[in-house]
C-alpha cells in the first residue's frame, strides 16, 4: 500500500486510502473465490501497514508526545484487534454469512482506527514532531514496505509456512508478519 511519498503521515494516509479502496472492491465482488483472494491481499496490506506503524511510527509517538506511551500502546492494541479479525476471517467460506459479518466488523474497526489517527493522532504528531523527523520516518516506512514487496508476500498466498518461520498452523497474517519483520530468520 501507500508510496504516497513525503513524510510518514502522508505515507500512512495513502495506505489508509488504499485500504478503503480494497474494502470497496471486496464489497463489489460477487464471485466467492475472487472475494477470498481480495481479502487475502487486504490482509497482506493491513499487516504490512501495521508493522510499519509499530516499528516506525510508535517510537516517534513515544518520544514526541507527552502521553506517547499511552497513545502508542492504544495503537498497538487497535492493531491487535484488526489482526484478530483478519485471522478469524482466514479459512472461512467467502459465501457464508460469518465471512460477511467478520468482513463488516473488520471494515468498521479499520475505519474507526483510521479516523482516530487522521483526526487526532496525526495532527498532534505533526505539531509535536520536527518535519525532518517525519520526513525521515516516511523514508524508513517506504524502505520497509519496499523490502516487504520483494516478491515473498505474493508467495504467502500460495505456500504454507516454510523454513520454520511460523508455528505449525500459522495463518496468513502470521506468515506476512514473519516476512515483513524478518521474524524467524
Amino acid at each position: 500500500m501507500g508510496h504516497g511519498g513525503g513524510d510518514v503521515i502522508a505515507e500512512l494516509v495513502a495506505d489508509h486510502r488504499e485500504a478503503a479502496e480494497m474494502f470497496d472492491r471486496i464489497e463489489h465482488t460477487a464471485v466467492a473465490a475472487d472475494r477470498q483472494t481480495a481479502v487475502e491481499r487486504l490482509t497482506i496490506e493491513l499487516v504490512r501497514h501495521t508493522v510499519v506503524e509499530e516499528e516506525h511510527l510508535c517510537p516517534a509517538i513515544r518520544e514526541h508526545l507527552p502521553d506517547g506511551d499511552v497513545v502508542a500502546d492504544k495503537e498497538i492494541a487497535d492493531h491487535s484487534l484488526v489482526e484478530k479479525l483478519v485471522k478469524d476471517l482466514e479459512g472461512l467460506d467467502a459465501e457464508g454469512p460469518e465471512f460477511d459479518r467478520l468482513l463488516a466488523a473488520l471494515k468498521s474497526e479499520v475505519t474507526a482506527h483510521v479516523r482516530d489517527e487522521e483526526e487526532n493522532l496525526f495532527p498532534r504528531l505533526r505539531r509535536a514532531c520536527p518535519q525532518g523527523v517525519l520526513d525521515a520516518l516516511g523514508d524508513e516506512a517506504r524502505r520497509a514496505k519496499d523490502l516487504a514487496s520483494t516478491g515473498a508476500l505474493p508467495d504467502v498466498l500460495r505456500t504454507p509456512p516454510a523454513d520454520g518461520l511460523s508455528a505449525p498452523g500459522a495463518g496468513l497474517a502470521d506468515r506476512v508478519r514473519d516476512i515483513v519483520t524478518g521474524r524467524g530468520r
